[in-house]
């Protein structure tokens, strides 16, 4: 999950030194899916096209499941049935408002609040405004809101204060939601209209999110966004009986660890289930500047299911993260919108069946 070693609040006091961390009960308030509650005690909706359920988490900065700052807030689909096979779920045991990123804790895997999101969620990298804003000042994370800047470098696995979460809509039908933010914050001239629909191909076994950015503020809106897809396929541990597969030869700049996985060829290949505090973590390079490069089709033989990814821009980076709950993939893509335009980009993941064993 971009760094390769979790670290709690009290162990990044070198790199967050000028950081003035929030009161414990503003952190406790931005804890999202305590262990008390469960999934359908949070705002959510259900879709289905007759051979795909997916259950969605939805916005809402009093009661939402996901209130912190890190990733958008909106089409976090956090269960997905397809004959009998589940893609998503959850990946941490608990939530603790101390924890940067998550660690392991024990025989526990515990999230802090910006990372405690299920299934395909996305992430915009660049902060816009963080550098001309005062300490106290604002800045805007797209997908979220209106931030208070607190401390000197920006960190993405920081609860910072939700000063404004801008106006959230949602339209739901049967087989599909639409989400719509919008959003501006006169002070730092940025200014934005968030769409995202999560679309559930009709009779077929596959699931379109579909994205468009609108730049209604006075500066260009420059970042790259990826969508994390946390795959937990029917809570199987990344291992031998996974296959992951793209359509070029892969190169990496830090292969993984060779008794957990290797590259060969167009795949990543498991040599033994993670367990423990495995984790592998595989920046992955070799992509051209086709949006057929976006294609990565993941198996399990043991289950007999797999889904294919593919997006229809081009990459600019490409991550495997795996540890023993849960396989992630994260493509990249770049987005530069000037006032007045509009960025479109789209992900489709299609659900498939293999015999089991084979």
């Amino acid at each position: 999950m971009a760094n390769f070693r979790s670290l709690q609040v009290g162990a990044v006091t070198n790199s967050m030194d000028a950081m003035v961390l929030p009161t414990i009960p503003l952190l406790l308030s931005l804890v999202v899916g305590l262990p008390s509650l469960r999934a359908a005690d949070f705002p959510q909706a259900e879709i289905s096209n007759g051979q795909i359920t997916a259950k969605v988490y939805l916005p809402d900065a009093k009661n939402g499941y996901y209130r912190s700052t890190r990733f958008d807030w909106s089409g976090a689909v956090y269960s997905l049935q397809y004959q009998g096979h589940n893609f998503y779920g959850p990946w941490f045991d608990r939530i603790d408002p101390n924890v940067i990123n998550w660690v392991y804790q024990g025989s526990e895997i515990v999230s802090g609040p910006c990372s405690a999101l299920e299934g395909p969620v996305d992430e915009f990298q660049t902060e816009l405004g963080w550098k001309d804003a005062q300490p106290g000042g604002t800045f805007i994370k797209i997908g979220v809101g209106v931030l208070r800047k607190s401390g000197t470098d920006y960190n993405r696995y920081f609860p910072y204060e939700v000063v404004d979460s801008g106006k959230w809509s949602v339209k739901k039908h049967k087989d599909s939601i639409e989400f719509q933010q919008e959003l501006s914050d006169p002070v730092s001239g940025y200014g934005y209209m968030y769409r995202k629909v999560v679309r559930l191909a009709k009779g077929k076994p596959e699931m379109v999110i579909e994205r468009s950015l609108k730049n209604t503020g006075k500066r260009e809106m420059q970042s790259t966004v990826y969508d994390h897809n946390f795959v937990v396929l029917d809570k199987q541990p990344p291992g031998p009986d996974f296959t992951f597969e793209v359509p070029f030869q892969i190169q990496s700049s830090r292969p993984p660890n060779k008794e957990l996985a290797e590259v060969r060829g167009n795949e990543i290949v498991y040599r033994k289930p993670l367990s423990g505090e495995d984790q592998v973590a595989v920046p992955i390079q070799g992509f051209s500047d086709s949006a057929k490069d976006t294609e990565i089709v993941i198996t399990n033989k043991k289950v007999g299911a797999g889904v294919r990814i593919s997006g229809d821009r081009p990459l600019v980076r490409d991550l495997l993260w795996s540890i023993r709950t849960v396989l992630a993939v994260e493509p990249y893509i770049a987005i530069d919108i000037q006032p007045g335009s509009v960025f479109t980009w789209k992900n489709t993941y299609v659900y498939y069946l293999v015999q089991a064993g084979k």
